[in-house]
């Protein structure tokens, strides 16, 4: 069996999107292949007829001529942030999720010749402690020009520097990754997630992508790390100091609400980052995460007043077809819609 062709690739990606073991695909196919030809299927040890694989698009919900698609996206330096509760079909679904996207993303944008501008200018500053990270996130924010104002909206500032964000539908239990294809950094995040923990997580995840830390530090160590510097790309440390003083015995939750609700950061978030500039004793941070110890979704406390979606590869997949780069069909293919619906909408735009 030839190593170039995509087919045993392919059928396992759809396989594992579709959350389905080889025997219930078999069972779904409607029994006209055994699990055990499945398997051997995507071995690449042997090769279904055409009736079989038209069975099998079916079952999977693909038209046939996905199989034959080649594979073009490896990811690497994959770190995941998931809890133990998280199902391996539903792990193994979630990053088949990321291929088919980032496959379609990068293909429209070599449509479009769009040269990837990523650029880490914080690349040679070690980070020595969770300390340390304070003046790098300073300095990263003076390379980026982001200022000391809160940042509007986090995806959309992250695509600008060159990060491919990726929202998907995923369990309560995945929280986000980051990873690389070639050279180009993806963010992945929980759409179902609020705006507040989209923001936090997409800056933890970018930690992983950006900070150079020694490889020798525990996990959760680099956890910790990656925690700091998404709180302080949120609320930099001289904006906490401002907004909250220097020593504190107290804080009200009516001030924890308005820095919520302008900066996009949680009230726990908010809280810990005091703990951690030694803004509040030890003694007074444990006393706040006891009192919201039952309302740790933070409802009826505030929200953030802006936005955080995702809405470059829409606003590309509606260019290249609004421009006629490709036809509608492979466009509504791209963008995983019907063709009826993208004509509706480009009717409407135009």
């Amino acid at each position: 069996m030839s190593t170039n062709n995509p087919f045993p690739s392919r059928l396992r990606q759809a396989r594992l999107l579709a959350k389905l073991s080889l025997r219930e695909l078999s069972e779904k196919s409607g029994s006209i292949v055994s699990y055990n030809s499945i398997k051997k299927y995507e071995d690449g040890k042997m090769m279904p007829d055409e009736s079989v694989i038209t069975g099998l698009a079916q079952a999977l919900n693909v038209g046939p001529d996905y199989f034959f698609k080649a594979m073009n996206v490896e990811l690497s330096k994959v770190e995941f942030r998931k809890r133990a509760n998280l199902s391996v079909k539903d792990l193994n679904s979630i990053k088949e999720q990321i291929r088919s996207h980032l496959e379609r993303y990068l293909e429209i944008e070599n449509i479009l010749r769009i040269e990837n501008n990523f650029y880490n200018p914080i690349s040679d500053m070690l980070v020595q402690d969770t300390e340390s990270v304070e003046n790098i996130v300073l300095h990263l924010l003076r390379e980026w020009h982001l200022g000391y104002n809160p940042i509007p909206n986090v995806i959309e500032m992250l695509e600008e520097k060159g990060v491919k964000i990726i929202e998907i539908d995923a369990p309560e239990a995945f929280d986000g990754l980051a990873a690389f294809a070639d050279h180009t950094p993806v963010i992945v995040l929980n759409k179902n997630f609020l705006p507040e923990r989209k923001r936090f997580t997409a800056l933890h995840e970018l930690g992983h992508i950006l900070l150079k830390i020694p490889r020798q530090l525990d996990s959760k160590v680099v956890e910790s790390i990656c925690h700091r510097f998404a709180s302080a790309m949120l609320i930099p440390k001289p904006v906490m100091i401002n907004l909250i003083g220097f020593k504190r015995s107290t804080i009200t939750i009516a001030e924890l609400i308005t820095i919520k609700e302008n900066y996009g950061i949680s009230l726990q978030a908010i809280v810990r980052r005091c703990k951690d500039l030694s803004i509040i004793t030890e003694y007074a941070y444990k006393a706040f995460f006891i009192s919201i110890s039952k309302n740790r979704k933070e409802e009826g406390l505030g929200k953030y007043k802006g936005q955080e979606r995702t809405f470059r590869f829409t606003q590309l997949l509606y260019r290249i077809a609004a421009e006629e780069l490709v036809t509608i069909g492979k466009a509504a293919a791209l963008g995983e819609m019907k063709t009826i619906e993208l004509k509706r909408i480009l009717d409407r735009i135009l």
